[in-house]
């Protein structure tokens, strides 16, 4: 694989004072252009900033290298001032593609937003949610009564859908994760993994009784009526790891973890 060519980077932050310090002295050492002007976006913050980032980058088709000024920096590198322009020329670099979400609320409004961990639907009152779920076109579930339920992408598979004990997806797998979140029926059922190239429906049953919400990463809409997910293709950005500790590598070692 080729180097990267970083003449020039644009450093972000998640605005923190360490992290706009250590911005500072980036900035001083290796110069500091506009994002349009820029090679290479370098974002110090945590994942939330990761995610803020690649999607204002994805339209202007620019990688990402991460380092870690947050909680668990699953998708950053470690934060080092020295050798920056080497380590940007020898990372490795992985494609992520969003999941596309059109959602219709109960007045008949059309939304539309990108998610590159997922997609997730949340009941807003202490009413249980019942939620229908169809697959290209089929009913797979006819109702599932719960708080909620996401579809993660594999970058999202150890995100918020582990800790709803979905499970973890290899990176370069063509899947999906459907999780429910705390399901109270079908009480025994704990999801399904689906091929990336899938439909997938979610259809809120007394969508006015039990009002829902919906969230793409940090994107949301109230009193939800039916969700459609699907990967868009068309559509990624690059993220870059120092050599060893690509994504890949993090997520198989996440599986291995007790």
């Amino acid at each position: 694989m080729a180097s990267l060519v970083a003449d020039r980077i644009c450093v972000v932050t998640n605005d923190t004072p360490e992290a706009d310090a250590a911005a500072e002295r980036l900035r001083q050492l290796y110069g500091d252009h506009p994002l349009h002007a820029a090679d290479i976006v370098v974002a110090l913050g945590g994942d939330g900033l990761m995610l803020q980032t690649l999607h204002r980058v994805m339209p202007l088709g620019k990688p990402v290298y991460g380092m870690n000024f947050g909680s668990v920096g699953f998708m950053m590198n470690p934060f080092l001032e020295a050798g920056l322009m080497e380590r940007l020329a020898a990372a490795q670099r992985t494609v992520i593609r969003p999941l596309s979400m059109t959602a219709i609320d109960v007045s008949g409004t059309t939304h539309k937003a990108l998610a590159f961990n997922e997609v997730s639907l949340f009941r807003s009152t202490y009413q249980a949610a019942k939620i229908q779920i169809m697959v290209d076109g089929e009913i797979r579930l006819d109702e599932l009564i719960c708080d909620g339920v996401l579809l993660s992408t594999p970058v999202g598979s150890t995100a918020y859908n582990l800790s709803a004990h979905g499970p973890i997806l290899p990176i370069e797998s063509p899947l999906l994760a459907l999780t429910p979140i705390s399901p109270f029926r079908p009480r025994r059922w704990r999801g399904a993994i689906l091929s990336n190239q899938s439909v997938v429906r979610f259809i809120t049953r007394e969508a006015a009784k039990r009002p829902l919400s919906a969230v793409a990463d940090s994107v949301e809409f109230q009193r939800i009526e039916q969700v459609t997910i699907q990967q868009d293709p068309t559509r990624g950005v690059t993220l870059l790891f120092d050599p060893g500790t690509s994504l890949e590598e993090r997520v198989l070692n996440e599986q291995f973890r007790y």
